[in-house]
């Protein structure tokens, strides 16, 4: 008798504080959803609001009116342009690393080029940053096809005058 009064008291002592966590936590979050709604100071928009997970945050989502959700393009319009400096939010199209570099090689031919100038003349000529390890994995690509050759035994590549056929024949 003792041991199941005993087991019913903890039963509605852990009820009860989890009831108390729950309703604080409620509180806590609440405190935290209008601080960070309120502008800083100085500042003319508001604040985002921040970042849930799971349900809570498809169903506050859900909530929302439509004119106040933002889609992904707002958010980083707003943010000042996108990631890696490109103008467009699309991605590049498959296989334009190696035909910007090819152009680049032929625009130098018939002289042999490093890596570093024709990414300096990407960036100068075209207002594309690509990395090296990119422009290296495009001469690869190049030279598989025959459009390009590394000089011997040196970092410099050129364009093979009769790889054009071959490549637009693939």
């Amino acid at each position: 008798m003792a041991q199941t009064a005993l087991t019913q008291l903890q039963q509605q002592i852990e009820a009860v504080r989890r009831e108390a966590f729950a309703a604080g936590y409620a509180a806590a979050m609440q405190a935290i959803r209008e601080f960070t709604s309120k502008p800083a100071a100085g500042a003319e928009a508001p604040s985002a609001p921040a970042q849930r997970r799971g349900r809570a945050r498809r169903a506050t989502a859900a909530a929302k009116p439509a004119t106040q959700r933002q889609t992904r393009p707002a958010r980083a319009a707003r943010r000042g342009g996108q990631r890696g400096g490109r103008a467009s939010g699309r991605r590049p199209q498959r296989g334009t690393n190696a035909r910007l570099v090819e152009e680049v090689l032929q625009s130098m031919a018939p002289r042999a080029v490093r890596p570093a100038e024709i990414r300096a003349a990407l960036q100068r000529d075209k207002g594309v940053a690509m990395a090296f390890t990119s422009i290296r994995h495009a001469l690869g690509q190049l030279e598989a096809r025959q459009t390009a050759e590394q000089v011997g035994n040196s970092k410099t590549w050129r364009h093979r005058g009769g790889g054009v056929a071959a490549a637009a024949s693939d």
